[in-house]
């Protein structure tokens, strides 16, 4: 199952996970671009297409901390390691982001410059996918103090936590049934609610650990499970999706079942991480690639929007709404593993990459 102490089965999960990624944000030009968000056909496919990978940035959470936690070092010790590894790449390139466009024309410095001030706060607007490195920074933070807690209780206790979570995952639907929208303890002036530090991707953390600690399940077990929570998460996922999209609707209701700490793709994700546990318990012919792409996953993730733009504005007009999503996702692929690649042969290439 190892080599090298790498565990095979999440080395084929972060290789499926950041072509799931880049399928996602494929799929984003069919409802974010005007033009194009008001054929219905198009919105037909992406409901069917995205919603079937939105298991995509929990998937890489719970790849994230499958092996870390509980901590192995210090705290100090855990936060050299793994900020050298994810903090000095994802300055590099939200700077990269921020400046580079200028060379081919996408923006001016003036707008480089309004970049370099959001910068300082948050992510520049042309590289939203960023945002995901803010959340893991912060799921970082925490895990010393998940860690501890974890070494002083038993599965019983663990599962009912990650009952708790399971909950708050619909608090989503259920401010929908509040007359002003605010639940828990939520107004103007607090919006720490009583579930706000229950929910969010902490679950995602401790599924993980729960997994790898007291699951161990046969094919025969794991599809009976996962098969129907895959299924019936897919179809509120998708079918939610399509009912509330509209062209001038707000984002915040269109893609309310596309959100990644909802029940719907929860159950997604946690179907989806035991068959791919299950699926590749062994290397297999190409795992010298897949663990290869797995390495490169990162930078990978924090290049492929340079790379998807460009090949999105080559591909748009030569195929059909679902095959341009695939050919587009597929070659940006491709060519950021590539970039990525040549990039981790320079010296000192782990702050750049990763």
């Amino acid at each position: 199952m190892m080599q090298n102490k790498r565990i095979v089965f999440l080395d084929y999960l972060r290789a499926i996970a950041c072509l799931m990624v880049i399928v996602v944000h494929a799929c984003e030009f069919y409802y974010c671009v005007p033009r194009l968000a008001v054929i219905e056909s198009n919105i037909v496919w992406v409901s069917i297409i995205d919603s079937l990978l939105r298991p995509c940035v929990p998937l890489f959470v719970m790849a994230s901390s499958y092996l870390l936690l509980p901590l192995q070092t210090d705290t100090f010790s855990f936060f050299k390691r793994r900020f050298t590894r994810v903090l000095f790449p994802f300055l590099f390139f939200s700077l990269l982001y921020t400046v580079l466009p200028v060379a081919w024309g996408e923006f001016g410095w003036d707008t480089a410059k309004e970049y370099l001030n959001v910068w300082v706060f948050n992510f520049p607007p042309n590289a939203g996918h960023l945002w995901f490195i803010y959340m893991l920074i912060g799921v970082y933070l925490l895990m010393p103090l998940i860690s501890a807690w974890l070494k002083q209780v038993g599965r019983k206790e663990e599962l009912l936590f990650l009952g708790i979570w399971v909950a708050g995952t619909f608090w989503h639907y259920v401010r929908l049934l509040s007359p002003d929208g605010a639940i828990y303890g939520e107004c103007a002036w607090n919006e720490f609610t009583a579930g706000y530090y229950l929910t969010g991707y902490i679950g995602y953390l401790l599924m993980a650990h729960y997994i790898r600690t007291y699951i161990d399940w046969s094919w025969k077990r794991t599809l009976a499970v996962a098969v129907p929570l895959f299924v019936v998460g897919y179809a509120v996922t998708a079918l939610g999706f399509h009912h509330n999209f509209a062209p001038d609707a707000e984002p915040y209701m269109f893609e309310l079942t596309w959100r990644f700490c909802t029940p719907n793709v929860a159950a997604m994700t946690f179907a989806l991480f035991l068959v791919i546990k299950r699926a590749f318990r062994t290397e297999g012919r190409c795992y010298g690639a897949v663990a290869s792409l797995s390495r490169m996953s990162y930078g990978m993730y924090l290049v492929h929007i340079f790379v998807l733009n460009g090949v999105f504005r080559l591909t748009e007009t030569l195929f059909s709404t679902p095959v341009c999503i695939v050919v587009t996702a597929a070659l940006t692929y491709v060519l950021s593993y590539a970039i990525i690649r040549l990039i981790s042969l320079l010296p000192g290439s782990k702050y750049l990459v990763g």
